[in-house]
């Protein structure tokens, strides 16, 4: 018995000398800096290291700066810093951090003067035409960067549609002449940041959705400077940057999901135990989102419904982020911060906006619209009904609770366009009877002029899909820029790029011709696009310059009328200002009853088809070719 207790105090004795041996470290704080005269004065201060939990003090002596406190999570890996920074100035602070068990090294902190105040950042808005683009599919401009040493297995492949390619910032930075020469006003990047992910059976994250650090830029696309360069030279000529950002979920790699935080840092992870840490859900409890999004406003939901919605993950590789945390709510906010202050970026796209919980998405919108009142976000809300749109829509009266969210993405006209495309119209529902049906409902939104359309992007099928009608197409176009809409364009369109995602997404994700060494084909100028290629870029480059600062698009009231004859007229007026839409919505000739629309016309005769240039007689019935688009412009005379 004496020996057993000996040996007990010999084994405990060395579990406390080893306790006492081990050693904390700091292995980095994020942010790494931060800036003075913020209207929210705290600032979170993140801090990874081993045994990093155990620091009994963080202290400094900067003048204006108070530690408010320190917050010790579930993983001793993990150190939260509160600290209000009120009465402070730009300049370099020390921390220092006092431990019992080690002697850690003082860290500097930089905070950094403001470039211009929050109400200085001017956001996208109706007056702007967004051009969303895959910079791994848009254009490479370093050869470089397209292996990186250290970074998890993959491979640049350009003849396999779900590897990546290798385009980068540099790419899009030598080509941003030609955004200005086709007339679009803003670039919205697919997500830059660092997606740390090994390439998987043929499949990779070049499309940038699994986020593995939230301060860094993928080094495949460049460098955290060369993406403020770029920003700022976009500007320069003219052009607007909105970013991609994910607060839904994170890649699989980031250091949390070995390491969580906290035990409630993601949602139903228990998973992860069964499959030993890693992201192969087979034969376990895996809970994936059912990507119905009904619930999250159903006033008749079931409570497994809506968790299956907000809770369940997108994918395996994709761990779905829990916002009610305040640690990590507070976290993604300052992110989102600090990359408009860092960037300049002029606006958000916030990726798979419902799927998070309402309350703290809310919460980051309230704070992001009172630190940058004239900044936008829009949100990715995925259903095709308009009542939902609107729901989120900021200050909407469809909501008990007020989203904040300030622009929100059309899918209705997306997919009424889709439809009618195929389509003749006809008296009652088909062709441009859906789009019209669709605007009916505009008495939903607070703002629809903040209201983001489309016909097509990343995630669906090309509008052109495995065909070339560029004639439906420019119908699709035409009504998309002349509407009370903010319009957004998929690269490639204006050359007619097409493709559908029946294999994979990747075929409508294609590399843009001429982005990329050894190209043949060069559709960046025009001696290097075919005949069609150019009378496509020519036609809407014409449409995109006339939009830009015309006050009847920005500021005009919208009418429409009931497609009659199989044709589709909405007009816009600002004072005498008009512009007249008018799309044959059927394969045959048709001729429109020019009397039955006296009401927008009054006794003006000679008005100009601003697409053709050419002149058109309102005294008489307008005979129009099949498909055939017009946007008129005019003076009204009453």
């Amino acid at each position: 018995m004496r020996r057993l207790l000996i040996f007990s105090l010999l084994i405990g004795a060395s579990i406390t000398m080893s306790a006492a041996k081990q050693k904390i470290s700091i292995d980095r704080i994020e942010p790494a800096n931060w800036f003075v005269g913020m209207k929210n004065p705290q600032v979170q201060l993140m801090v990874y290291g081993s045994g990093i939990r155990d620091v009994q003090e963080v202290t400094t002596d900067y003048p204006g700066v108070r530690i408010d406190s320190l917050v010790r999570l579930d993983s001793p890996n993990y150190l939260l810093i509160y600290m209000n920074v009120k009465d402070a100035q730009p300049g370099k602070m020390t921390l220092l951090f006092k431990s019992q068990k080690s002697k850690l090294k003082p860290k500097t902190f930089e905070l950094k003067a403001r470039e211009k105040k929050g109400e200085e950042h001017k956001g996208f808005d109706i007056s702007d035409v967004l051009y969303l683009l895959m910079p791994d599919r848009f254009a490479s401009g370093r050869a470089d960067n397209d292996q990186i040493a250290g970074m998890n297995t993959y491979t640049n492949d350009r003849t396999q549609p779900s590897l990546r390619h290798g385009g980068d910032l540099e790419g899009i930075r030598q080509h941003l002449d030609y955004f200005t020469e086709l007339g679009v006003t803003a670039l919205w990047f697919t997500p830059l940041l660092e997606n740390n992910s090994p390439d998987n059976n043929g499949f990779s994250t070049y499309h940038g959705y699994a986020t593995t650090d939230y301060y860094k830029v993928d080094p495949r696309f460049g460098s955290n400077e060369e993406y403020r360069l770029l920003v700022n030279e976009a500007h320069q000529k003219g052009l607007k940057v909105v970013m991609d950002m994910i607060f839904n979920h994170c890649g699989f790699e980031h250091p949390w999901v070995k390491d969580l935080p906290s035990n409630d840092w993601l949602n139903l992870h228990e998973w992860l135990k069964e499959s030993n840490g890693t992201s192969d859900s087979r034969n376990t409890s895996f809970q994936q989102t059912s990507y119905k999004l009904t619930p999250v406003v159903d006033p008749y939901a079931s409570e497994v419904d809506k968790k299956e919605t907000t809770e369940g993950w997108f994918v395996s590789t994709m761990p779905d982020l829990n916002q009610h945390n305040p640690h990590l709510m507070r976290y993604l906010i300052q992110n989102s911060k600090w990359w408009i202050e860092t960037v300049g970026i002029d606006g958000i796209r916030m990726d798979t906006y419902p799927y998070a919980f309402a309350e703290p998405m809310a919460q980051w919108m309230k704070e992001l619209d009172e630190e940058y009142p004239n900044f936008n976000t829009v949100g990715e809300t995925w259903v095709t009904e308009p009542p939902y749109t609107a729901t989120w829509q900021k200050d909407s009266k469809l909501s008990e609770h007020n989203s904040y969210l300030k622009t929100v993405m059309d899918f209705s006209f997306f997919d009424k366009m889709s439809q009618a495309k195929n389509e003749e119209t006809d008296a009652w529902w088909n062709g441009m009877n859906r789009l019209y049906n669709s605007f009916v409902y505009d008495y939903l939104y607070p703002n629809p002029s903040s209201v983001m359309a489309f016909i097509d992007n990343h995630d669906t099928d090309r509008f052109l899909g495995a065909g070339r009608d560029s004639l439906m197409l420019k119908q699709a176009l035409t009504l998309l820029l002349t509407v009370q809409r903010i319009p957004q364009l998929y690269y490639g369109t204006e050359i007619l790029m097409n493709g559908t995602k029946e294999v994979t997404d990747g075929n409508v994700r294609q590399d843009f011709p001429g982005g990329f060494p050894g190209d043949a084909h060069n559709c960046f100028t025009k001696e290097g696009r075919s005949k069609s290629e150019q009378s496509m870029f020519s036609w809407l480059s014409r449409l995109l310059h006339w939009r830009q600062g015309n006050e009847t698009i920005i500021r005009g009231y919208q009418t429409q009328f009931i497609p009659y004859n199989g044709i589709y007229v909405i007009t816009r007026r600002w004072h005498r200002n008009t512009v007249m839409t008018i799309l044959n919505g059927t394969s045959k000739p048709a001729t429109m009853p020019v009397a039955r629309y006296a009401e927008v016309i009054g006794k003006t005769t000679r008005v100009k088809d601003i697409l053709t240039g050419r002149y058109y007689d309102l005294s008489k019935d307008l005979e129009l070719k099949p498909r055939q688009s017009l946007v008129l412009e005019y003076i009204m005379e009453e």
